[in-house]
C-alpha cells in the first residue's frame, strides 16, 4: 500500500469518526460535523477557527462568505480548494458562533486534527487566525507576526489573519492579499529545506509520529 493511500484512508477514517463525535458538548448543537476536506496528497494545510453558520449546514469548510473570500485568496497564489486541505481547530460549529472554549480545543485537536495533520504530513501549515496559530505559537499576536513562516516540527507554519477579518475590516484586507501571494515562495522554500532530509537514511530506532512532539 502507498503513502498515499494509506493517508487517504487515514484521512477518511478521521472524517468519519468526527461526523459521529459525541465527546464535547459541541456536537448537541450542530446540524453537520465539519472535518475538513482536500486531497491527501496536499503540500499545503490551512486551519481555520470552527464552522459557522453555512458550514454546519453543508458539512463543509468555508463554503460561506470567508470562503468564497478564500477562493480568491488562493487564486492569489496560484492555488484553488482541489489543490488544497482545509481544516478547522474545532469540528463543530460553537453557539451563535462564539469562541472554541479551551476544553473543546483541546478534545478536538488532540483527537481529531492532529491526527489528520501526521496523516498529510503537508510541508506548509497556514494557520487562519488567532486560535489555530496558538496551537503552534502560543502568546504570539497576530498582527504582528502575520505572514511570517516558522519552522515548527520540521515543516513551515505561517500565521495569516482569518478571512473574515478582512470582510469586518476592510483595511486588513491588502495585508492578507500580500501574505497569499508569498504562498508559493513559501512552499517551494519548505519543499527545498525537506529534499535533504529526505534523502539522508533514517535512524532504524527513530520514534514514531514524532510530529506529535511539539504540539
Amino acid at each position: 500500500m502507498s503513502a498515499r493511500t494509506l493517508s487517504a484512508e487515514t484521512i477518511q477514517l478521521i472524517a468519519q469518526e468526527v461526523r459521529t463525535c459525541t465527546l464535547c458538548g459541541l456536537a448537541s448543537g450542530r446540524t453537520r460535523a465539519v472535518p475538513g476536506e482536500g486531497p491527501a496528497d496536499a503540500r499545503i494545510m490551512l486551519i481555520g477557527e470552527g464552522p459557522g453558520f453555512h458550514e454546519d449546514r453543508q458539512g463543509r469548510p468555508f463554503v460561506g462568505p470567508s470562503g468564497k473570500f478564500l477562493d480568491d485568496l488562493l487564486a492569489l497564489a496560484g492555488l484553488s480548494r482541489e489543490t488544497v486541505f482545509i481544516a478547522n481547530v474545532v469540528k463543530c460549529r460553537p453557539p451563535q458562533n462564539r469562541d472554541p472554549q479551551p476544553d473543546e480545543i483541546a478534545i478536538c485537536t488532540e483527537h481529531y486534527l492532529y491526527r489528520q495533520i501526521v496523516a498529510l504530513d503537508p510541508p506548509v501549515i497556514v494557520t487562519l487566525g488567532r486560535f489555530s496559530m496558538g496551537l503552534f505559537m502560543p502568546g504570539e499576536r497576530i498582527m504582528r507576526i502575520h505572514g511570517q513562516p516558522r519552522n515548527i516540527d520540521g515543516r513551515l507554519v505561517v500565521p495569516m489573519l482569518h478571512p473574515a477579518a478582512a470582510l469586518h475590516q476592510p483595511q486588513n484586507r491588502p495585508l492578507i492579499e500580500a501574505d497569499f501571494r508569498r504562498l508559493p515562495e513559501i512552499l517551494a522554500q519548505a519543499e527545498a529545506a525537506l529534499r535533504p532530509a529526505a534523502a539522508a537514511p533514517k535512524a532504524s530506532d527513530e520514534p514514531p509520529l514524532e510530529q506529535l512532539s511539539l504540539f
